[in-house]
Protein backbone atom coordinates (compact mmCIF):
# COMPACT_ATOMS: atom_id res chain seq x y z
CA UNK A 1 0.00 0.00 0.00
CA UNK A 2 1.44 3.63 -0.78
CA UNK A 3 1.99 5.56 2.17
CA UNK A 4 -0.57 8.67 2.48
CA UNK A 5 1.85 10.63 4.53
CA UNK A 6 2.02 12.99 2.27
CA UNK A 7 -1.07 13.70 1.46
CA UNK A 8 -2.59 13.59 4.89
CA UNK A 9 -0.66 17.10 5.19
CA UNK A 10 -3.35 19.50 6.41
CA UNK A 11 -6.37 17.18 6.66
CA UNK A 12 -8.27 17.04 9.67
CA UNK A 13 -7.78 14.00 12.20
CA UNK A 14 -11.42 13.35 11.44
CA UNK A 15 -11.14 12.97 7.60
CA UNK A 16 -7.62 11.52 7.89
CA UNK A 17 -9.86 9.00 9.62
CA UNK A 18 -12.07 8.73 7.12
CA UNK A 19 -9.68 8.40 4.54
CA UNK A 20 -8.76 5.80 6.05
CA UNK A 21 -11.86 4.28 6.74
CA UNK A 22 -12.13 4.01 3.17
CA UNK A 23 -9.24 1.83 3.13
CA UNK A 24 -10.92 -0.16 5.49
CA UNK A 25 -14.61 -0.11 3.50
CA UNK A 26 -12.18 -1.41 0.44
CA UNK A 27 -10.36 -4.10 2.37
CA UNK A 28 -13.91 -5.68 3.64
CA UNK A 29 -15.42 -5.72 0.00
CA UNK A 30 -12.29 -7.68 -0.64
CA UNK A 31 -13.07 -10.12 2.14
CA UNK A 32 -16.46 -10.38 1.64
CA UNK A 33 -15.34 -11.63 -1.91
CA UNK A 34 -13.14 -14.32 -0.69
CA UNK A 35 -15.60 -15.32 1.54
CA UNK A 36 -18.19 -15.59 -1.16
CA UNK A 37 -16.36 -16.89 -3.86
CA UNK A 38 -15.39 -19.83 -0.94
CA UNK A 39 -18.61 -20.51 -0.16
CA UNK A 40 -19.52 -20.48 -4.31
CA UNK A 41 -17.31 -22.95 -4.72
CA UNK A 42 -19.23 -25.20 -2.34
CA UNK A 43 -21.95 -24.88 -3.92
CA UNK A 44 -23.66 -22.81 -1.54
CA UNK A 45 -25.21 -20.38 -3.65
CA UNK A 46 -27.39 -18.17 -0.76
CA UNK A 47 -24.67 -18.18 1.39
CA UNK A 48 -22.58 -16.98 -1.37
CA UNK A 49 -24.97 -14.56 -1.97
CA UNK A 50 -25.29 -12.80 1.13
CA UNK A 51 -21.19 -12.27 0.75
CA UNK A 52 -21.29 -10.99 -2.47
CA UNK A 53 -23.85 -8.57 -1.91
CA UNK A 54 -21.82 -7.67 1.23
CA UNK A 55 -19.08 -7.22 -0.82
CA UNK A 56 -20.94 -5.00 -2.66
CA UNK A 57 -22.11 -2.62 0.53
CA UNK A 58 -18.94 -2.34 1.46
CA UNK A 59 -18.25 -0.67 -1.54
CA UNK A 60 -20.73 1.75 -1.65
CA UNK A 61 -19.96 2.14 2.02
CA UNK A 62 -16.42 3.36 0.66
CA UNK A 63 -17.90 5.25 -2.30
CA UNK A 64 -20.46 7.41 -0.11
CA UNK A 65 -17.26 8.74 2.28
CA UNK A 66 -15.26 9.25 -0.84
CA UNK A 67 -18.45 11.43 -1.79
CA UNK A 68 -18.57 12.99 1.37
CA UNK A 69 -14.77 14.04 0.74
CA UNK A 70 -15.08 15.32 -2.51
CA UNK A 71 -18.09 17.28 -1.49
CA UNK A 72 -16.47 18.70 1.51
CA UNK A 73 -13.40 20.07 -0.53
CA UNK A 74 -11.33 17.35 1.17
CA UNK A 75 -7.56 16.56 -1.19
CA UNK A 76 -7.07 13.04 -0.70
CA UNK A 77 -5.71 10.32 -1.93
CA UNK A 78 -7.41 7.13 -2.62
CA UNK A 79 -5.81 4.42 -0.38
CA UNK A 80 -5.10 1.18 -1.26
CA UNK A 81 -6.70 -2.21 0.39
CA UNK A 82 -4.73 -4.21 3.18
CA UNK A 83 -4.11 -8.19 3.23
CA UNK A 84 -7.59 -10.32 3.22
CA UNK A 85 -7.89 -13.60 4.28
CA UNK A 86 -8.36 -16.80 1.51
CA UNK A 87 -7.62 -19.74 3.40
CA UNK A 88 -10.51 -20.84 5.11
CA UNK A 89 -11.32 -24.44 6.67
CA UNK A 90 -14.66 -25.02 8.09
CA UNK A 91 -18.17 -22.43 7.29
CA UNK A 92 -17.72 -21.67 10.99
CA UNK A 93 -14.90 -19.85 10.15
CA UNK A 94 -15.84 -17.42 7.48
CA UNK A 95 -19.03 -15.76 8.91
CA UNK A 96 -17.29 -15.86 12.35
CA UNK A 97 -14.70 -13.85 10.63
CA UNK A 98 -17.53 -11.59 9.08
CA UNK A 99 -18.76 -10.77 12.57
CA UNK A 100 -15.18 -9.56 13.78
CA UNK A 101 -14.73 -7.55 10.81
CA UNK A 102 -18.53 -5.89 11.74
CA UNK A 103 -17.55 -5.60 15.20
CA UNK A 104 -14.26 -3.86 13.64
CA UNK A 105 -15.70 -1.62 11.65
CA UNK A 106 -18.31 -0.83 14.14
CA UNK A 107 -15.55 0.82 16.84
CA UNK A 108 -13.84 2.52 13.62
CA UNK A 109 -17.27 4.42 13.04
CA UNK A 110 -17.75 4.90 17.07
CA UNK A 111 -14.01 6.47 16.64
CA UNK A 112 -15.01 8.83 13.93
CA UNK A 113 -17.62 10.22 15.92
CA UNK A 114 -16.03 10.59 19.03
CA UNK A 115 -13.27 12.57 16.51
CA UNK A 116 -15.58 14.27 14.87
CA UNK A 117 -17.66 15.55 17.72
CA UNK A 118 -14.32 16.22 19.35
CA UNK A 119 -13.00 18.59 16.25
CA UNK A 120 -16.61 20.19 16.68
CA UNK A 121 -17.49 18.74 12.85
CA UNK A 122 -21.02 18.79 13.07
CA UNK A 123 -21.70 18.28 9.27
CA UNK A 124 -19.01 14.90 9.67
CA UNK A 125 -20.53 13.58 13.10
CA UNK A 126 -24.31 14.15 11.14
CA UNK A 127 -22.59 12.19 8.07
CA UNK A 128 -21.87 9.36 10.22
CA UNK A 129 -25.48 8.50 12.18
CA UNK A 130 -26.67 6.70 8.83
CA UNK A 131 -23.11 4.17 9.09
CA UNK A 132 -23.76 4.18 13.51
CA UNK A 133 -27.54 2.41 12.83
CA UNK A 134 -26.03 0.64 9.81
CA UNK A 135 -23.16 -1.01 11.39
CA UNK A 136 -25.79 -2.05 14.69
CA UNK A 137 -28.09 -3.81 11.68
CA UNK A 138 -24.63 -5.47 10.32
CA UNK A 139 -23.40 -6.52 13.57
CA UNK A 140 -26.88 -7.94 14.31
CA UNK A 141 -26.84 -9.86 11.16
CA UNK A 142 -23.69 -11.72 11.19
CA UNK A 143 -24.10 -12.23 14.71
CA UNK A 144 -27.80 -14.57 13.87
CA UNK A 145 -26.04 -15.96 10.48
CA UNK A 146 -23.78 -17.30 13.10
CA UNK A 147 -25.40 -18.86 15.56
CA UNK A 148 -27.62 -20.68 12.73
CA UNK A 149 -24.58 -21.67 11.33
CA UNK A 150 -23.74 -23.18 14.91
CA UNK A 151 -27.28 -24.53 15.60
CA UNK A 152 -26.95 -26.25 12.31
CA UNK A 153 -24.61 -28.74 13.60
CA UNK A 154 -22.74 -29.05 9.91
CA UNK A 155 -26.02 -29.24 8.06
CA UNK A 156 -25.52 -26.37 5.90
CA UNK A 157 -28.49 -27.41 3.37
CA UNK A 158 -30.31 -26.27 6.54
CA UNK A 159 -28.35 -22.90 6.76
CA UNK A 160 -28.94 -22.56 2.84
CA UNK A 161 -32.65 -22.60 3.65
CA UNK A 162 -32.37 -20.41 6.50
CA UNK A 163 -30.27 -17.64 4.32
CA UNK A 164 -32.42 -18.06 1.61
CA UNK A 165 -36.32 -17.69 3.54
CA UNK A 166 -34.72 -15.16 6.40
CA UNK A 167 -32.27 -12.89 4.38
CA UNK A 168 -33.14 -12.08 1.37
CA UNK A 169 -31.57 -9.45 -0.68
CA UNK A 170 -30.66 -6.20 -0.06
CA UNK A 171 -32.48 -2.67 -1.17
CA UNK A 172 -29.35 -0.43 -1.46
CA UNK A 173 -29.50 1.38 1.91
CA UNK A 174 -32.40 2.97 2.06
CA UNK A 175 -33.45 6.31 1.39
CA UNK A 176 -31.43 7.97 3.96
CA UNK A 177 -28.69 6.26 2.95
CA UNK A 178 -25.42 9.19 1.61
CA UNK A 179 -25.10 9.49 -1.82
CA UNK A 180 -22.30 7.57 -3.20
CA UNK A 181 -19.49 8.65 -5.84
CA UNK A 182 -20.22 7.03 -8.92
CA UNK A 183 -23.06 4.91 -8.76
CA UNK A 184 -24.50 3.27 -6.12
CA UNK A 185 -23.98 -1.11 -7.17
CA UNK A 186 -26.06 -2.56 -3.94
Amino acid sequence: MTSNASSDIGLSKFHRLLVDQVRHEFTASHQYVAIAAWFDDKDLPQLARVFYDQSLEERDHAMMIVRFLLDNDVHFRLPGVDEIETEFSAPRDLVALALRQEREVTEQFHRLAKVARDEDDYTGEQFLQWFLQEQTEEVATMSTLLNVVDRSNGNLFDVETFVARDMPGEDSGGQSAPGTAGPAVS
